[in-house]
């Protein structure tokens, strides 16, 4: 089991920057690879970016690559979500979430946060 604490998000105008943290604890986030994802009102959850268990490997949904970079930090049990350059279409919720192995579907994660409100103004 492992529990998952989403901080960092706010009110931002566009153009500007937010970090996103996910604090894990119970068994160690290292032993699981992490997930970004968003979800708008009255939209499906998405993809947004993933980290391997090591860090060595990363992926991101092509509307935020270049402007957002997922890291972590194993001896914090924390990952992270820079995101840079906001667009008002960045607008969601986001959750980060632990799973075996990176996948792109929310559905293939174990564990979630309770989520973390961005709102990027025009």
């Amino acid at each position: 089991q492992v529990q998952l604490v989403e901080s960092g998000g706010g009110l931002v105008q566009a153009g500007g920057s937010l970090r996103l943290s996910c604090a894990a604890s119970g068994r160690t986030s290292s032993t699981y690879a992490m997930g970004w994802f968003r979800q708008a009102p009255e939209k499906e959850r998405e993809f947004v970016a993933a980290i391997a268990r090591s860090g060595d490997s990363t992926y991101y949904r092509n509307s935020v690559k270049g402007r957002f970079t997922i890291s972590r930090d194993n001896a914090k049990n924390t990952v992270y979500l820079q995101m840079n350059s906001l667009k008002p279409e960045d607008t969601a919720v986001y959750y980060c979430a632990a799973g075996p192995l990176i996948r792109f579907g929310p559905n293939e994660y174990d564990y979630w946060g309770q989520g973390t409100q961005v709102t990027v103004s025009s």
